[in-house]
């Protein structure tokens, strides 16, 4: 779905200070390129395993973190990484390896609820200065077939996405129920990174409940409070 996006304005020189997207996601791609916002992107290469003790939170705060830091920001730069992870009953469900382990995957989550954390980190090169916010959304799925399963692994897109579903995918619509953030379920919770860039001193002119409506196409009702926590 093609969209104008707003115009953003800055208060520091965009010529002089570059944005860099810490990622190689198509759908955080999609979702920054909405504020209208020039920015490059350089994917992190880290190691993404958990450590035994780290509950959910504080490991996807911790992969955000890693991806900036890895980038070792230039001073004329600003780093903007991300991460976001399934959590069922405490497990996190990763990426799936092959067609059988998204199987496994979409089989767990089945009419259950889980959340999906997204944390966020700002990395600036001219002092090191770090900026972070996670967000939590609560999702429920439907009680889909194993047949409409296998017809949604053999398109393949379940790849490189946490948990192994897209809640975009209109063909198998897997999502029954979400509170939260909609935007933050495909990996870049659009009020979240508007309140990051703010609160790095960034001027954004933008009318985010409008952006969020258009582009998911839903009433968003949640936004004010965010904003203003």
């Amino acid at each position: 779905m093609a969209l104008s996006p707003p115009v953003i304005k800055f208060s520091i020189e965009v010529t002089t200070r570059k944005l860099i997207l810490a990622s190689a996601s198509p759908r955080r791609n999609e979702l920054l390129r909405l504020f209208g916002i020039p920015f490059s992107t350089k994917p992190a290469n880290i190691n993404e395993d958990k450590c035994d003790l780290e509950t959910p939170r504080q490991y996807v705060i911790r992969m955000a973190y890693e991806k900036g830091h890895s980038q070792y920001a230039q001073k004329d730069e600003i780093i903007l990484s991300a991460d976001t992870i399934v959590d069922l009953n405490g497990e996190v469900l990763g990426k799936p390896v092959d067609d059988a382990d998204a199987r496994r995957i979409l089989r767990l989550l089945r009419e259950k609820t889980h959340q999906v954390h997204t944390a966020l980190s700002l990395h600036f090169g001219e002092n090191g200065e770090i900026h972070r916010d996670v967000c939590l959304s609560h999702v429920t799925m439907r009680n889909y077939s194993d047949e409409q399963i296998d017809e949604y692994i053999s398109r393949g897109t379940y790849r490189d996405k946490a948990g192994g579903y897209a809640i975009q995918d209109d063909r198998f619509s897997p999502v029954a129920h979400i509170e939260g953030c909609y935007t933050n379920v495909m990996g870049l919770p659009l009020c979240q990174v508007y309140c990051l860039l703010t609160e790095a001193g960034l001027s954004v002119d933008a009318k985010i409940s409008e952006l969020c409506q258009r582009y998911n196409h839903f009433s968003f009702e949640n936004y004010l409070s965010l904003l203003n926590e």
